[in-house]
């Protein structure tokens, strides 16, 4: 089958909703599907083995001054997308929100394409009132009937899909958690670890909290801020990039590891003691999944902690207020000392074997477009299943 895939960016761009867009793509072309990738063209596409990639020209102003991810189609970006949304049988949405998004959902009504919706992220609280109100306002305006009009809309957590019972879905939505790669993300071994904490720096018995995601607003970075100096004594490892810079709070015990990914990004896991994720507005993190593959201590917030019930008795957390930095990071630090007590048995990373599976999701998604290709009319009902 002939499938489109729409992101905001690739996966390049090092995003957990690029990175698991990657990870699909692959496990579709696998069972056979041909898979084509459209995003904006501030990246490097991927390779013709993840995908026929078709670059988008965007405006990425908003992105590089507030960090929310947000690029701009231009018209001739809208040219592209009618092309490759007519080539397609299926069209594959990651998240609603965005304007590329909202264009290919569009032309596909108008093309008469089946579209299936994936949303990975809900309503994010911002610490900023204008922010708030303009976030309550598009999830109103422009989320919500998204997911009212796709052929089929998938979540990724129980957290997001609650967030959004009240939708009149044409068909029930499906619950199909990312899958994650345990082969890379796993527990390691005495001596992986020595040598992993060796490579980046740390002590033997320096205990050391990583956290994994953009420096932006809605992932905490301004509780790990306050966390990190109320314990001096810990070391605090944090991964990624964005328009917040960890290297300007001048802490001694905060090292800032940027661009990494695949095999050196499951190093710095297995070099760790716990990872933290003070974020809010998010489905199931795949860091969290990562970490839990990993065999890590986790403390994210309460959330985060509901996103999968099963979940819930491996993970510690907290509530998280992005307007209250200090109380928020007062009672993440109560929990620091027994997170990092806690034993690494295991526990953590069979269960990520035996729910975080990519092939079980690629077969979720291959069931899905495969039910929509035989509907001949958007207005017919087809019953898929779930995951």
């Amino acid at each position: 089958m002939r499938l489109l895939m729409v992101t905001h960016f690739f996966e390049s761009h090092r995003g957990g909703i690029e990175i698991v867009a990657g990870k699909l793509a692959r496990e579709l072309m696998r069972r056979g599907h041909s898979v084509t990738w459209a995003a904006a063209d501030v990246d490097t596409p991927p390779g013709p083995e993840v995908a026929a990639a078709v670059p988008l020209r965007t405006f990425n102003l908003i992105e590089r001054l507030s960090g929310l991810p947000m690029p701009i189609p231009s018209p001739g970006a809208l040219r592209r997308l009618a092309r490759a949304v007519t080539e397609s049988e299926v069209v594959i949405v990651h998240d609603a929100l965005y304007a590329t998004s909202i264009a290919a959902l569009l032309i596909a009504k108008l093309k008469g394409r089946p579209v299936v919706i994936t949303q990975h992220i809900g309503r994010i609280p911002f610490s900023s009132r204008f922010l708030a109100t303009l976030m309550q306002i598009a999830d109103r305006v422009a989320t919500r009937p998204m997911l009212a009009a796709a052929e089929q809309v998938v979540f990724i957590s129980e957290t997001i899909a609650g967030q959004y019972r009240q939708v009149r879905f044409r068909r029930p939505p499906i619950l199909a958690f990312n899958g994650v790669d345990t082969d890379r993300f796993a527990p390691a071994h005495v001596d992986e670890r020595a040598a992993a904490r060796a490579r980046f720096g740390f002590s033997p018995d320096e205990p050391v909290l990583l956290f994994v995601g953009r420096f932006v607003e809605k992932k905490g970075l301004a509780v790990l801020r306050e966390i990190a100096l109320a314990r001096p004594d810990l070391g605090f490892a944090l991964a990624g990039w964005g328009p917040i810079d960890p290297c300007t709070w001048a802490l001694p015990n905060v090292r800032v590891f940027g661009g990494l990914a695949g095999e050196d990004l499951a190093a710095l896991y297995r070099a760790a003691d716990a990872l933290m994720l003070p974020s809010v507005g998010e489905g199931f993190p795949l860091v969290v999944q990562e970490a839990l593959a990993s065999d890590l201590p986790i403390l994210c917030g309460s959330e985060t902690a509901t996103a999968h019930a099963a979940a819930a008795s491996l993970l510690a957390s907290e509530s998280v207020d992005l307007g209250d930095p200090g109380g928020t990071a007062a009672r993440f630090v109560a929990k620091l000392d027994p997170l990092l007590s806690e034993p690494r048995d295991g526990r953590r990373s069979r269960f990520a074997r035996n729910h975080y599976s990519w092939d079980s999701t690629g077969g979720t998604y291959d069931r899905i477009v495969r039910a929509l290709s035989r509907v001949t009319g958007l207005g017919r009902e087809s019953s898929i299943g779930t995951a």
